[in-house]
């Protein structure tokens, strides 16, 4: 039977487990420095067993979960201790650092620079999902200096999970994950941190919040232990996105300010535009 190690068992890392053990029949095993994750994890019937670095010799696949700023060390030593046909994958949503740290690894065709573009506001190996990466995007990156066999393993894995694959490079994805992924979440954050100072009474949020205020603010609930990272490795796209996302915000005041309403119509219709692109 064929064999997974998950290294970092949270959200994803805990829902490819139950998916590689679901789809693909792998015999799971787990990997966490936190040792009450590992145990809830084994609790759930996440994994089968806790390990530690002397089991990867004989997996098949090994995928590294952990927070992005710790991704490329963590692969490095799982690159030290696996077998020749070991593919190992990442979950990092920032892939230029990884890569350009990684790009001397004597084994670094056996590494796939991974984004599973999936996930939830919730964190810890009890929010793990079936079925979390159905219909989303798996993002690969620079993908020719894999071993083209384990590209294909990756392939078949990506496939089974029922994802559609971007091949892309590591400048380039973490550009559109700026603006599509990690500046949402800082809107979310921010926003949630803004009502919470002017908004003192909690029971008037709890009360008055509708679905939009909801459904706007889910993402900050979201981890800082992970996200922090992700904005930091990610710095430059982020105050790219920041710099424009704040040029609108103040050309939308300025027009609210002088009661410009054929100008905030104008503002709102070409944001609806969105709708054409996700439908």
């Amino acid at each position: 039977m064929k064999k997974a190690v998950i290294i970092g068992l949270g959200l994803i890392g805990g829902s490819f487990a139950l998916e590689l053990r679901k789809r693909l029949q792998y015999t799971v095993v787990g990997i966490d420095k936190n040792p009450e994750h590992l145990q809830q994890a084994l609790d759930l019937g996440i994994i089968s067993q806790g390990v530690d670095y002397s089991s990867l010799g004989d997996a098949d696949l090994v995928i590294v979960a952990v927070p992005v700023n710790r991704i490329a060390q963590v692969v490095s030593q799982v690159l030290d201790h696996i077998g020749d046909d070991t593919l190992v994958m990442d979950a990092g949503s920032v892939k230029a650092p990884i890569c350009q740290q990684l790009a001397q690894h004597p084994r670094r065709n056996q590494f796939v620079a991974a984004h599973p573009m999936a996930g939830t506001e919730h964190s810890g190996p009890q929010a793990a999902l079936y079925d979390l990466f159905d219909g989303k995007v798996m993002a690969l990156c620079e993908v020719e200096k894999s071993h083209w066999k384990l590209l294909d393993r990756a392939l078949d894995v990506s496939k089974a999970l029922n994802m559609r694959v971007k091949m892309m490079s590591p400048t380039d994805h973490d550009l559109h994950t700026a603006y599509v992924s990690h500046l949402s979440h800082v809107s979310s954050f921010m926003l949630g941190k803004t009502v919470l100072e002017i908004e003192k009474d909690e029971a008037q949020i709890f009360d008055l919040a509708s679905t939009g205020f909801a459904s706007t603010v889910r993402l900050a609930k979201s981890h800082p232990q992970m996200w922090t990272p992700i904005f930091l490795e990610n710095k430059v796209n982020i105050l790219k996105a920041l710099t424009e996302y704040i040029k609108n915000l103040e050309n939308f005041k300025q027009l609210l300010e002088t009661d410009q309403a054929e100008g905030i119509t104008q503002n709102i219709k070409e944001a609806n535009y969105i709708r054409k692109i996700l439908k």
